[in-house]
């Protein structure tokens, strides 16, 4: 039996069920209109291997015990364009983040419309972007150039100028030195083995790096690794750095709708 609607103005259709697909885990909620959480987010872990129809059933599944909405918005890691994956860099190996390519999975989301799939799995109407922008579409003010860094399991990205969404950047598949790129310098993986210390003074690299690259107004640092950020490097990382709350990639959902969009 479907979940009941969730109270409040405007029906079930004010209402959005907001998803944030990560490389560990799949965590969901249903926001009304004003991002106010109207049930406890909901995550499972990330099943693998994962052809597009798995995480589309676990959605569904995920959603069922939710209450009902009226829209979706899904967040997932790679390229999306329109709601059509172009890469995606977790989902087509084989256990998971690391570990190796598999070539059928490759086949199976390059070119995948996983928006059309979860819209006609979900019924009703789903709006799919790069994880990092739905989580940018949380916390952005809407002036100036401002870039959001999320920091997980690997480096995820999104730039907006005035409100502005730009067409998405896989920043993190970019070398940073060597055949080292980004997502592996900074990833989780090097977070464990480092320790906080020392990982937090590669993110100060990081950053350091990127300033005159994209010379942002403003600096957002989100995702599960922000916090572990030490206060030391927090300090010296300027007053045009902001750390970003991990719960903005589910508030992210409501906003998303609204982000303008070049033509």
């Amino acid at each position: 039996m479907p979940a009941p609607v969730a109270p409040g103005p405007g029906g079930r259709a004010s209402f959005t069920l907001a998803v944030d697909c990560g490389g560990g885990g799949i965590k969901a909620s249903v926001l009304d209109a004003a991002g106010t959480l109207h049930a406890p987010a909901v995550r499972v872990p990330t099943p693998y291997p994962l052809p597009p129809d798995r995480p589309v059933e676990t959605i569904a599944s995920i959603a069922d015990g939710l209450p009902r909405a009226g829209r979706a918005t899904v967040g997932m890691p790679g390229m999306v364009r329109h709601g059509v994956v172009v890469a995606t860099p977790h989902y087509v190996t084989r256990s998971g983040p690391h570990t190796r390519v598999d070539p059928d999975l490759v086949a199976l989301w390059s070119g995948c419309d996983i928006g059309a799939l979860l819209e006609a799995k979900l019924g009703m109407p789903t709006l799919v972007l790069n994880d990092a922008e739905v989580h940018g579409a949380g916390v952005v003010s809407g002036t100036g150039v401002e870039l959001v860094l999320t920091l997980g399991t690997g480096l995820g990205s999104a730039l907006f100028d005035g409100g502005v969404l730009a067409p998405h950047l896989e920043l993190s598949h970019a070398p940073v030195r060597r055949d080292t790129t980004y997502d592996s310098y900074i990833g989780q993986i090097e977070r464990a083995r480092l320790g906080n210390g020392l990982w937090s003074r590669r993110v100060r690299r990081v950053v350091d790096g990127l300033r005159p690259v994209f010379l942002w107004d403003r600096l957002y640092l989100g995702g599960g690794n922000a916090r572990q950020i030490t206060p030391q490097v927090l300090a010296r990382l300027g007053d045009d750095v902001v750390v970003v709350p991990n719960q903005a990639g589910i508030v992210g959902g409501v906003r998303a709708w609204d982000l303008r969009r070049p033509d």
